[in-house]
């Protein structure tokens, strides 16, 4: 049984979060994995992903490993990251596509017309670092409240159950950039590209124990 398996389905900077989680765990067994058993059995899982949501939920299946990702995010301590938070919510926007269903919600798009407060036109995708503005949860102790995260994407989270927001970001509106229930949690930030606060957060969820 692995420490923590890192998802493969071939959508993904999988490396620097391996090499990120590697930094905060030297001990860990720490693996990058396409095989559903060693997902199933690991005692952690690492869910990434970068790129459009229909590529990924395709590639998902392709490899099917679709089972073996609902199992582990109902039953161990879970973390998304990217499109790995979207791809567990319902539906998106992106393609028309329905997710994975584990969490009530949706996944739209930001407006093509929007503007900061000195008018200036605001470009999609959402690229680079963003304060984020946390709740309480153990994955986000040592980390201070409006720290910066790097963010690189087009669409973003809305879900059905408001006690599922962990942290919230503003581009222009407050928009849901983390969520969690019971031992999953997901981000929309890339943790691993995030400095010392983003290797604080992968440290916290390597310690924690829901």
């Amino acid at each position: 049984m692995v420490d923590v398996a890192v998802v493969d389905y071939g959508m993904g900077n999988l490396r620097s979060v391996e090499q990120a989680l590697r930094k905060v765990a030297p001990a860990a067994e720490i693996v990058v994995t396409d095989d559903a058993d060693t997902i199933v059995n690991a005692k952690r899982v690492v869910f990434p992903g970068q790129g459009a949501m229909p590529d990924c939920m395709r590639e998902l299946d392709a490899r099917g490993l679709r089972d073996a990702v609902l199992l582990a995010a109902r039953s161990r301590p879970f973390l998304g990251i990217c499109i790995g938070l979207q791809m567990l919510f319902e539906h998106s926007a992106e393609g028309d596509v329905a997710g994975l269903g584990i969490l009530h919600g949706k996944v739209v798009r930001f407006a093509s017309n929007m503007h900061d407060a000195q008018g200036n036109k605001l470009k999609v995708p959402h690229m680079g670092w963003n304060q984020v503005h946390h709740g309480q949860h153990p994955l986000w102790d040592g980390i201070d409240q409006d720290a910066r995260f790097y963010f690189v994407h087009s669409y973003y989270v809305q879900p059905q159950d408001a006690s599922l927001v962990q942290a919230t970001s503003q581009y222009p509106q407050s928009f849901v950039c983390a969520v969690a229930k019971d031992n999953l949690f997901a981000v929309q930030f890339h943790p691993e590209k995030s400095q010392a606060d983003g290797l604080k957060l992968l440290q916290n969820f390597m310690q924690w124990n829901p």
